[in-house]
């Protein structure tokens, strides 16, 4: 689960620098906007399934 935070994470950060350096390109940057959030909810969710174990 942590190697798929973490590849949604670079794959947003990625798509938010290109949508930066090619402005015409808006959708890459909404694309990874979208991705980091998604991100954050899943790790967000993994630590509290972590803290129910404990």
């Amino acid at each position: 689960m942590r190697a798929l935070l973490w590849t949604v994470g670079v794959v947003a950060v990625v798509l938010i620098l290109l949508g930066l350096f090619i402005k015409a390109v808006k959708w890459l940057l909404i694309l990874g906007l979208i991705a980091l959030v998604v991100a954050v909810v899943m790790g967000v969710m993994e630590g509290r399934k972590l803290r129910r174990r404990l």
